[in-house]
């Protein structure tokens, strides 16, 4: 029997993610109000939000999606929304609730790594995680997620852990090994994902390889930095903007070295980083710093730099020399690093072990 789910997004929903990977478990049909068509086999209704202030993003965003009134929860298995203190999960919660017929089971998706996250002690976000404590199945994308939510009084008992896939056949490796000194930078254009630190890194990596290039894929508020770099012919930088998910896999594949430099902001750490499997899956080296739990994405043999402080750009620069004057060595990783996505972060295999977690949890309440 098809288990009918609904999912209520936020209205910055990012494509290919939470969603994407819910219409994928199998034996799952998606109903999804969102504001934009999502990426998936799906229902979508186009959905309006009630949001008095914009300038509060993803799961922050002060935002209530309007056509949930308009479902009935009857006809559904499933409630799923993102992050516990996510209005929209609030609203899914008491949406649930209401009429006389079947109450749906809720899940909540959290890659939240931050045990005490500021905004858990802002109203009305504190009302939204305190509804998930009767949520059945909280389902974590990392281990991190886990460790935050038992140190918040959580029940271990709806959690389970089922790290993130990607498409490993939109992501494979070159033909052939790169060997231009070509280092890429795939994330979004702001100070916490670091794109300031790497431009500084290649100033002084192109002092020792003076035909190495950055190539940076992505948008943000630094964009205006780094479209100034480009400028610059003598740089080295180039900027190709937003990419669709074969655009970025096109983009590692004629690259030697992926990058990125995240910084703590006060309440953000990096929780995971799909960019850092995607350019494994492609079998690229990876450098970057260590924050949050990005560790969780990266496979043993990568540079993970515990520098603090200014001596951070120079460590960048020489874990990015290393790699671009040894293409013996990036190939041994890259194949490590290609073995260790497949084996651990497959999507399909990933969003299966998703489906089991929701199977499990009906086993428990005796649903379908």
């Amino acid at each position: 029997m098809t288990r009918e789910l609904l999912w209520v997004s936020l209205p910055d929903q990012r494509p290919r993610r939470e969603l994407f990977y819910m219409s994928l478990m199998g034996d799952t049909h998606v109903t999804a109000l969102a504001r934009d068509e999502p990426v998936g086999d799906l229902t979508w209704v186009p959905s309006t939000y009630r949001r008095p202030i914009k300038r509060f993003i993803e799961a922050g965003a002060l935002a209530w999606v309007n056509e949930l009134r308009d479902q009935d929860p009857a006809e559904f298995d499933w409630v799923a929304s993102l992050e516990l203190c996510s209005l929209v999960t609030g609203q899914a919660a008491k949406w649930r609730r209401k009429g006389t017929g079947r109450r749906p089971l809720q899940a909540v998706v959290t890659w939240e790594n931050l045990a005490r996250q500021p905004l858990y002690r802002v109203p009305p976000y504190r009302q939204a995680l305190e509804s998930c404590r009767r949520a059945e199945l909280l389902l974590c994308m990392v281990d991190a997620a886990r460790d935050h939510l038992l140190e918040n009084r959580f029940d271990d008992a709806v959690i389970r852990v089922v790290k993130p896939g990607v498409d490993t056949e939109i992501f494979t490796p070159a033909t052939e090994p790169v060997e231009h000194p070509r280092v890429v930078f795939v994330s979004p254009l702001a100070e916490n994902k670091g794109i300031d630190r790497i431009l500084a890194a290649m100033e002084l990596v192109r002092r020792q390889i003076p035909e190495a290039e950055l190539v940076v894929a992505g948008r943000g508020p630094l964009e205006a930095l780094v479209r100034a770099a480009a400028d610059d012919p003598r740089s080295g930088v180039t900027l190709v903007g937003g990419l669709d998910a074969n655009g970025v896999g096109d983009l590692l594949r004629s690259a030697a070295v992926f990058t990125t430099a995240p910084r703590p902001t006060w309440k953000w750490e990096e929780q995971f980083g799909l960019a850092y499997v995607e350019a494994q899956a492609c079998g690229l080296p990876v450098v970057t710093t260590r924050c949050g739990s990005n560790h969780e994405a990266i496979a043993p043999g990568n540079d993970l730099l515990d520098v603090e402080g200014p001596g951070q750009v120079e460590a960048l620069a020489a874990a990015l020399v290393g790699w671009l004057s040894d293409p013996a060595r990036r190939e041994r990783q890259g194949e490590a690093n290609r073995a260790w996505a497949t084996e651990h972060h497959d999507l399909h295999r990933q969003c299966r072990r998703m489906g089991e977690a929701f199977a499990e949890i009906e086993l428990l309440h005796g649903a379908r």
